[in-house]
Formats: C-alpha cells, structure tokens, sequence
C-alpha cells in the first residue's frame, strides 16, 4: 500500500511539472492580463512571469528540472521495490529460476512505470494544460514559485551551463515566447474556426485583414470612368446644381481634364460660402487630395489616409495619369464586404437566377467573382468583366459567349467600352473534356 501511494505520488508531482510547463507556454498573455485586472490573485502571481522573458525561462527550467527529478526517482524506487514482489510470482507461476525470476520482473516493472509515465505523468497532463491553459496555468503557479524558491541555485546552475554551450556553439539563447508569422496566424483562424471557435463571417473578415498587405490601391479603387467630379472654372450656379443633384459630400476638382485634380470640394463649404452672400471662388474652398500610387498596398493606404487625415486619396498610375479614386469605405469593404459608399453608390450584386446562371457586375472584383463560381478566371485585370476582355483580346458584343478556365460566360451588357454585366455558369466536366 505504501509502495503504491509513493508511486502515486511521483506520477501525481510529473503531472504537475508537465501542465505547469505547456500552460505556461500557451496560455494567451492577454487573458491572464486580463484576468489580474479584475482582481484574480493567482492571475497576478502568474502575469510577471509570463511578461519576463528571463523569469519565464526560469519558470520553464524549473519544470524541466521537476519532471526529471521525479522521473528518475519514480524509476529508481520503483525498481528498488517492486521487482522483489513480483520474483516470487514469476518463479511459481514460470517455474524460473531465481535469477531469470528476477531479470522478468525487472522487465515488467520497467514497460509498466513507462507505460504509466507517459500516459499518467505526460500526455494526460499536456491534454489537460493545452485544452485548458488558463486554468491550468493559474492553478500551478503556487506550486512553480514554492519550486522556484527550492530549485533556484539548481536552476541557475543548469541555465548557466545551458548559456555557455549556446555562446560555445555560436548559437542564440532562445526566448520561449514565439511570434506567429501571417501563415501561422491564419493557420490559427482555419483551426478556430474548424473548432466551431469562429464563425464564418468571422474567418472571412480576419482572413480578408491579414491580406490587406497583399491588395494593391488599384483592386480597391472605384476607377476614373466612375469618377464624378467638378472643373474648378465652373459657375457657382451651375456648382450649386450639381452638388444639389449629386449623391456625393465630396467631389474631386479638377482644371482642364481629370488627370489634373487639385483637391476636393465638400459640400458643407459650398453652402457655407453661398449663404454668407458672394461670390465663390471654387478655388479657395478645394480642400487638399492625397495622391497615391496604383500599386500601393491596401494596408499602406490605410496608414497613409491616417496620417493625412483624410478619407480619400486619387490613384494614378506610373505616366502620372489618374486611375481612380479610393476610399476608407473602400478599404474598410475588404474586410467587412460592401458597405455604404458615396463615391460607388447602390451598385449592382450577383444574383444567382432560377436556371442556374449567375448574374455578376463586370466591375466585380474577380478574387470575390470566384467565390461565387466556384473557380479562379486567371488574367491581368482585377475585376472579372476585365478578365473576360483580357481572355477575348477585344471589346466583347452583348450577347458574345466564351469559355474560360471551365465556366461559360454571356456578355449581357456593355457600357463605354467596359462590361457592365455578365452570365456566367460552370461548363460541366464532361463538355470540358471532350473540348
């Protein structure tokens, strides 16, 4: 009875060591903040450990050194121990010899201490510490710091040692902190959202923001056949009318063609300049645009609308000429979707029709086009009525039909030269084959 409490016990002091360990490396930082704000005593004890590299480090030798120790001696006594029980069974029930009798028992004890360390003493604990770590993690820490204190000349010694090899070697001393690259990161909002942790909106939208860096002005921009803008000679009769008539707060003003915009012109100062009596000089009230490369990245773009203070920039390309015109609305519709914009208006949505077909705006980004379709059009044009032109090589007729990359499309609209709508549905796969 004894032998078995003291066994036990051993088993019980390795699983300890063994959750104290895996809690402390994944238990999220943020929580255990979190936690000792509101008071939590053990969340307290815990936080300066987990911001320390330098205490964590202790904190994860100790439960090394622990697991160790209490290995070992779980080994050892329980070979001192209980192969003597076991002999005697092995010699009347196996006919052995002694010494064979006590060899077979030595064996036996040997796989069952094994078999009962690393289920008991390992995987059990490690289990337990990563579906649980924040419990897990402040439950220990009293135990750990009673450690600390105990093993700190021990732990000292052995990460002393630990240092000097690293520096004989050449080789960093690691932290046991990690920092998640962008793959990772998204590897974890997969995994969570598999987990039933996210739902799907929610991996869409985190997903969308950790590829803003991979999205240039050009895909998020509304472009300059679209653009409504106001030339700075214009009446203040006729501004007034087209600023009444108009959807938008803010119109771009420009002298001669729209390549050459010198700022924005926001309603609010029209009025105010009309009431107080006078005349308006457009000039004076054109507030300062931002201007901005096509190939700079969304996440560029946002900072760059921050730190000007403004919610729109005009795009240009590498001649100089304007692209288009882009908007935190426009930036913000990547992560979240299609969300109210002055500058795009109600535009048009896919819509899927009775017969199969889908309906999609040939303005329509052709990353969101494929969600829809099921499969990627491949070309050089960011939006799918452009990649239908880029596959044709020339401006398509209503009604033109074409194939590409295994989904029909109907050209159903045209305007200025750019597709306005498209029916598209996929080519079922034996029609693909035999083509």
């Amino acid at each position: 009875m004894t032998i078995a409490l003291v066994l036990l016990l051993l088993l019980a002091v390795n699983a300890l060591y063994v959750a104290a360990e895996f809690a402390a490396v994944s238990v999220r930082r943020s929580r255990i903040r979190q936690l000792a704000a509101e008071g939590n005593s053990l969340a307290m004890q815990l936080q300066p450990v987990l911001d320390s590299p330098r205490l964590l480090d202790r904190y994860i030798a100790a439960c090394q050194v622990g697991i160790t120790f209490s290995s070992l001696v779980l080994g050892a006594y329980g070979q001192a121990t209980l192969p003597g029980h076991l002999a005697p069974a092995f010699e009347s029930l196996g006919g052995l010899q002694t010494a064979a009798a006590q060899g077979a028992s030595a064996i036996v004890v040997l796989l069952g201490l094994t078999a009962l360390q690393v289920v008991v003493g390992e995987l059990v604990p490690k289990s337990l510490a990563l579906q649980y770590p924040t419990t897990v993690a402040t439950w220990t820490v009293i135990p750990m710091r009673w450690s600390l204190r105990g093993l700190s000349p021990f732990i000292s010694l052995l990460n002393g040692s630990a240092l000097a090899l690293l520096r004989l070697f050449r080789a960093p001393s690691a932290t046991h902190g990690h920092v998640h690259s962008p793959d990772e990161i998204e590897l974890l909002i997969v995994q969570s959202s598999d987990g039933g942790l996210l739902s799907r909106e929610e991996r869409r939208r985190l997903r969308k923001a950790l590829q803003l860096g991979a999205r240039t002005a050009r895909e998020v921009m509304v472009p300059r056949t679209s653009i409504t803008g106001v030339e700075a000679s214009t009446p203040t009769d006729r501004l007034v009318q087209l600023v009444a008539s108009s959807p938008y707060t803010r119109l771009p003003v420009y002298e001669g063609s729209i390549d050459n915009i010198t700022g924005v012109l926001h309603a609010r100062d029209l009025a105010t300049a009309v009431v107080g009596g006078g005349a308006v000089d457009l000039r004076s009230l054109t507030r300062p645009v931002v201007t901005l490369p096509e190939t700079i990245t969304v996440d560029r773009l946002l900072t760059a609308l921050r730190e000007h203070e403004s919610p729109l920039a005009i795009v240009v390309d590498e001649h100089g000429g304007v692209s288009g015109l882009v908007t935190v609305e426009d930036v913000l519709a990547e992560i979240f979707g299609d969300v109210a914009d002055e500058f795009k208006g109600a535009g048009p949505l896919p819509v899927r029709l009775a017969d199969g077909r889908i309906r999609l705006p040939g303005q329509m980004n052709a990353d969101d086009a494929a969600t829809w379709l099921g499969a990627e059009v491949e070309g050089p044009s960011d939006t799918i009525g452009g990649r239908v032109v880029d596959a044709l090589g020339h401006i398509p007729a209503p009604g033109e039909q074409m194939e590409i990359d295994g989904v029909s499309f109907e050209v159903e609209a045209v305007h200025r030269h750019a597709v306005v709508s498209l029916l598209a549905w996929p080519v079922p796969r034996g029609e693909r084959d035999q083509s």
